[in-house]
């Protein structure tokens, strides 16, 4: 079974809480939680394809009280597949990174990607020592909301979903405008 990727996010952002800090990849996961709320807590990638783990590590660092998300897409992740490793040496206890798996490269034209030729990321992770889970049905999706809001280990979440495409919600785009209001929304001066 496969989850709709726009509710599911949905479903993972109802009731975040005040100190949940999100940064999502690039392409449908920034639409994505764009569609479920914006929020100045949200940190959207443009053009840093592969490099969302990295970003969300060094603010779960920077931000050792705040609890941090990054929620990209299987092939971001394919791309950036050496952050899980620093990461896993790193274990910041604050730190989930959650991939929504369609098993093809939605951004380039549906492509199939590593994960559907058996790649498995969720082993990756574990060997990298993340507390490791796969989401796969609504009730696996309310138990990794749940768990978003209390998490205290790395955690890694492989969220299996449809390739659908609905309409796209973009954010805003300004790079400088995006750092001023996170850094506001964290209470640091722009």
């Amino acid at each position: 079974m496969r989850l709709a990727r726009r509710e599911a996010m949905a479903a993972l952002m109802k009731d975040r809480g005040k100190d949940l800090l999100v940064v999502p990849g690039l392409g449908s996961t920034t639409w994505d939680l764009a569609a479920a709320g914006d929020d100045p807590r949200n940190f959207y990638m443009w053009g840093a394809m592969g490099g969302t783990a990295m970003i969300g590590l060094g603010l779960a660092l920077a931000q050792p009280q705040k609890r941090v998300a990054v929620i990209t897409g299987d092939g971001e992740m394919l791309m950036g597949l050496g952050a899980l490793a620093t990461i896993g040496v790193k274990r910041p206890g604050n730190l989930a990174v959650i991939v929504f798996d369609n098993g093809v490269y939605g951004e380039t034209g549906g492509q199939p990607s590593h994960t559907s030729g058996g790649v498995d990321l969720t082993a990756v992770a574990r060997a990298a020592g993340f507390v490791t889970c796969d989401v796969a049905d609504q009730a696996d999706l309310a138990d990794l909301a749940g768990r978003l809001k209390v998490f205290s280990e790395t955690l890694f979440a492989r969220v299996v979903i449809d390739a659908d495409e609905p309409p796209r919600v973009l954010p805003e785009k300004d790079g400088v405008a995006l750092k001023h209001r996170f850094r506001a929304a964290l209470g640091l001066k722009p």
